[in-house]
């Protein structure tokens, strides 16, 4: 690891079939502005990934992470991200959005194509790269366990 690479824990949270996505505020100077993302953020000092994910959702939307799997690491020059799979366990009218420009249960069909409309944004944004191939590598995964 370089030391310029960042370090993040990031969530696909899942819920009957369906998987919760931030629309990222669109604002430049943000990694994938605009676009939509997995929820979760860079791991502090001192902090453990895990740790760094309970806090993150807990700032992002209020979520009190009931269980953490990992799902795998995703190194790139800049940023290793690793990745775990969190059930979500309430409706998501009991989250509330303290990041982000909308949120939102994305099925399988929106990820495979890329993009899922925004009623805040009233209109379809695109899904961030990096985060549509990690939700393909876990549909992928996933179908193969069946």
């Amino acid at each position: 690891m370089s030391s310029k690479q960042v370090q993040v824990a990031i969530a696909i949270l899942y819920r009957q079939g369906q998987f919760l996505m931030q629309l990222r505020d669109n604002i430049p100077g943000i990694l994938y502005p605009g676009l939509w993302g997995l929820f979760g953020g860079h791991i502090e000092p001192g902090e453990t990934p895990i740790e760094a994910l309970r806090r993150e959702l807990l700032e992002e939307i209020s979520y009190a992470l009931p269980s953490a799997s990992l799902f795998g690491h995703y190194p790139e020059p800049h940023v290793l991200r690793h990745v775990f799979a969190v059930p979500l366990t309430v409706e998501v009218s009991q989250l509330v959005l303290g990041e982000g420009w909308d949120m939102g249960l994305l099925t399988p069909e929106q990820i495979r194509q890329g993009e899922s409309y925004s009623a805040k944004a009233g209109q379809v944004r695109p899904l961030g790269p990096a985060h549509q191939r990690i939700l393909l590598d876990f549909l992928e995964k996933r179908s193969s366990l069946v």
